[in-house]
């Protein structure tokens, strides 16, 4: 059993993995006894990790950090300096390959920031762009323009806005939404009879994926691509 850790901008996240299957891991009261290695990623300090890392350490359990390469497998980082690429995309990246193998993709994790990734059927990823996140976008209009207000109750809609709230709410998802769009043709410039599947994860996956026709969320894209990187790296 492995014991997968995710740490982003604002939260740790865990989940226990044994034979392709994942169950939510209780941080407080995890099963030593029955993890063969842990495997984690982070975006910044946590001494929750720091933690959980002396803990296996003290149960000699072998603890590996994902890190970001120009190659793994078939798949090739777009970024010439590879470590400013995030891990947490990178991962995503991963696990779109191994998902979707032949197949060119685009990756949205809607978080804090919104990162979209594309990759063509090859495994060349072509790059992508960090927008702010759908609460970060509202949040800087509300705090640095004069007039522009959020209610704390207006969703976020695909429609016009009729007033102040929903024009910031659905100005931020048009946005976001615009933004996918011209991902997706950048992948039909370089090859136009390719079939583009999109993959969300995140915060605002769930919503942003029901924009888009045949696109998938999947709320364990980044473990999963910590599985897989896993398993690549022991034959890279």
């Amino acid at each position: 059993m492995k014991l997968l850790i995710d740490v982003g901008n604002t939260s740790l996240k865990a989940v226990l993995w044994h034979n392709e299957q994942s169950q939510p891991a209780d941080i407080n009261n995890l099963p030593w006894l029955k993890i063969t290695e842990v495997i984690y990623a982070r975006v910044g300090r946590s001494d929750l990790l720091n933690d959980i890392l002396t803990q296996a350490a003290s149960n000699n359990i072998t603890c590996f950090e994902a890190k970001v390469s120009k190659t793994l497998g078939d798949l090739i980082c777009a970024y010439e300096h590879v470590g400013n690429l995030g891990i947490d995309r990178w991962l995503a990246l991963i696990a779109g390959f191994k998902l979707y193998p032949n197949k060119a993709f685009i990756v949205v994790d809607a978080g804090t920031a919104t990162t979209i990734d594309v990759l063509n059927c090859e495994g060349l990823h072509l790059g992508g762009w960090i927008l702010p996140g759908l609460d970060l976008m509202t949040s800087s209009l509300t705090q640095n323009t004069q007039g522009v207000f959020d209610d704390g109750k207006t969703p976020f809609t695909n429609e016009l806005g009729k007033n102040t709230p929903n024009g910031l709410k659905n100005g931020a998802l048009v946005a976001t939404i615009g933004a996918i769009g011209q991902a997706k043709l950048h992948l039909n410039v370089q090859k136009a009879d390719q079939a583009v599947q999109i993959i969300f994860a995140g915060g605002y996956g769930s919503l942003l994926q029901q924009q888009f026709e045949g696109s998938i969320f999947d709320s364990l894209l980044v473990m999963k691509g910590l599985n897989y990187w896993r398993e690549l790296s022991k034959t890279a």
